[in-house]
C-alpha cells in the first residue's frame, strides 16, 4: 500500500492543529499549510493524494486554490472545509476546483473521517485504473503490430450460439496452448 498523504490548508492554527486532532487514530501523513502558496509548494515536492482546504484565505481563496490544484494535479482529491458557506461560494468550489465534498465548520468527526478515508479510496482505484488503461492500450498497440506482421492472426470465428471455432488444432495442442497461457499468466 502506498503512503497515504493528506494536506491540510487553512491560515488559521487553531482549525489545522484541530483536524489533525480528528485523523490521529488514522494512518495518514498529514503535511499542513497556512496559505495556497505554501499548500502549492507542499504538492509540488510530496505525492499528496488528498487535500482539505478552507475556503476563505487572504490572498488566494480555497475555491482558487483547489481549482489551481485541479488544473496542475487533476489526480489529487480534493475537499473544501469553510465556515462561511455561501450558495455562490459552494458553486464556485465544487465547478472551478472539482470538490469532492464539501464541509461546514463546525465539521462532523465521524463524517470528515469517513469523507477523507472514501477520497483516498477514490484516489487509490482511479490511479489503478490508469494504470489498467495504459495496460490495454498497450496490448492494443501490440496486437496490431502483430496483426499487422501475421495477418488474420487476431481473427475470432464463433458458431451461431458465439462460442470461439478454432482452427484445426488438435486437442493435444490446444492442451498444450492452454498450459502454456496458464504458465504464464497464472
Amino acid at each position: 500500500m502506498s503512503e497515504e498523504n493528506l494536506l491540510i490548508v487553512d491560515d488559521e492554527a487553531n482549525v489545522i492543529s484541530a483536524l489533525k486532532r480528528v485523523f490521529v487514530d488514522d494512518p495518514y501523513r498529514i503535511y499542513s499549510a497556512n496559505s495556497a502558496l505554501e499548500g502549492m509548494d507542499i504538492i509540488k515536492n510530496n505525492r499528496i493524494k488528498v487535500i482539505i482546504s478552507d475556503e476563505k484565505m487572504p490572498e488566494i481563496t480555497g475555491a482558487e486554490f483547489l481549482s489551481t490544484v485541479r488544473r496542475d494535479y487533476p489526480n489529487i482529491v480534493r475537499i473544501m472545509l469553510t465556515g462561511h458557506a455561501s450558495l455562490e461560494a459552494a458553486m464556485k468550489a465544487i465547478n472551478q476546483g472539482g470538490i469532492y465534498r464539501f464541509f461546514m465548520k463546525p465539521w462532523t468527526e465521524l463524517d470528515l473521517r469517513f469523507a477523507v478515508k472514501s477520497a483516498f479510496e477514490k484516489f487509490d482505484l482511479e490511479e489503478e485504473n490508469r494504470r489498467l488503461l495504459s495496460i490495454v492500450k498497450k496490448q492494443a498497440v501490440d496486437l496490431k503490430l502483430i496483426e499487422k506482421q501475421y495477418p488474420g492472426i487476431a481473427q475470432i470465428n464463433r458458431d451461431e450460439q458465439g462460442s470461439i471455432l478454432l482452427p484445426n488444432i488438435s486437442s493435444e495442442e490446444l492442451s498444450q496452448i492452454i498450459a502454456e497461457c496458464e504458465k504464464e499468466f497464472g
